[in-house]
């Protein structure tokens, strides 16, 4: 019989011989620790077999066969034949909690299912009958406290949340440094632009590029209602459309511009009077429109609309005002819930649909 290998570890390797009935076959012991094969494993080239525990600390020391010393790896390790497992599974053993009054002996391949449900099993998990909700080890059921494991548990989860918030302001800080970096990068592009060529042309693309990443983050919006437009909105409304375009992201080279375009008085010829807006309804249903975020309003970013003609577009864009008749893309039905937030009674602020042609 091969001698075994001795290995100090404190690793629980292979499943001991006395735990057995009947005799063992010496081709089902693990020459590293004695025991009976638990995982087992081949070598490839000498067909020795171990249990994968046991060689894999090995090779960890010793790149070496435990039994005849050529060179292996855990490369050269494959898993044994399927006659040597059928052997190992017919092998009958005495339950892992015999100390604990578990008399039964059953097959090694039905070992592993037995002990989940083993009723003497020390670390069987018991649900606790409180009410506090815990599972708890069967031998530590008779000490187990609800309110100490509550408190314990809420300490942990408080611990945990400080964790997080302290995350969450690491990285908010580090965001704002780079954001303020960024800025300092735009102003220095913007103050090279006049003098160096080259810059220009990337201060302009770096701008045309901050404008698409906004838009694509602006939800798509559909108007139903073109009636409902306010052509001429009063300062209040303005300033309150430009609060929500500027917390939406809006990027400040263009916001002055943007707020220009709410006014009929900046608008392109195919919207710059009553009448012709209500010739060219059907054509603004080919905008594409971007939701500002909580108002009954749309932007048309020149961005997303190059298929539009120039009259009924401008640069960067045109913010549109509604009293009512401004939907989410995919609503059936027009989105009345803002209209609320204007004042009709003000002249300035009245919609397309009531006025007099």
């Amino acid at each position: 019989m091969t001698q075994p290998v001795t290995l100090k570890t404190e690793t629980k390797m292979g499943y001991e011989l006395t735990r057995f009935q009947g005799e063992v076959d010496e081709e089902l012991i693990c020459p590293i620790c004695s025991g009976v094969l638990e995982e087992p494993v081949q070598a490839i080239v000498c067909e020795h077999a171990f249990c994968r525990a046991c060689i894999t600390e090995w090779l960890s020391r010793q790149p070496t066969c435990p039994v005849d010393r050529n060179a292996m790896t855990a490369a050269n390790l494959r898993a044994v034949p399927r006659i040597l497992r059928n052997l190992l599974s017919r092998l009958s053993i005495a339950c892992d909690n015999e100390m604990y009054g578990c008399s039964l002996v059953l097959k090694l391949d039905a070992l592993a299912n037995h002990l989940d449900e083993c009723e003497h099993n020390p670390k069987r998990p018991l649900p606790c009958e409180k009410g506090c909700g815990f599972v708890i080890p069967k031998d530590e059921y008779k000490e187990h406290n609800c309110v100490r494991e509550l408190r314990s548990l809420i300490h942990t989860q408080q611990q945990k949340l400080s964790d997080v918030k302290n995350k969450i302001s690491d990285q908010t800080l580090t965001i704002n440094e780079l954001k303020r970096e960024l800025q300092l990068f735009k102003d220095f592009m913007r103050a090279m632009r006049g003098s160096n060529p080259a810059m220009r042309a990337i201060a302009d693309q770096m701008e045309r590029d901050e404008v698409v990443r906004w838009s694509s983050s602006l939800a798509r919006a559909r108007v139903t209602r073109w009636g409902g437009m306010i052509s001429t909105p009063d300062d209040a409304l303005q300033m309150m459309i430009k609060r929500a375009l500027s917390e939406s992201g809006c990027p400040p080279h263009i916001l002055d511009d943007l707020m220009e375009n709410c006014h009929e008085r900046r608008w392109p010829r195919g919207l710059s009077s009553l009448e012709t807006r209500q010739d060219n309804r059907r054509i603004y249903d080919n905008y594409v429109c971007r939701r500002i975020p909580g108002k009954q309003a749309v932007l048309v970013l020149s961005c997303d609309n190059g298929h539009m003609a120039e009259d009924v577009m401008v640069e960067p864009g045109l913010v549109m005002i509604f009293a009512h008749g401004v939907s989410d893309r995919f609503e059936s039905c027009p989105d009345h819930s803002h209209a609320h937030t204007y004042n009709h009674n003000n002249s300035n602020n009245t919609p397309d649909s009531n006025r007099d042609i």
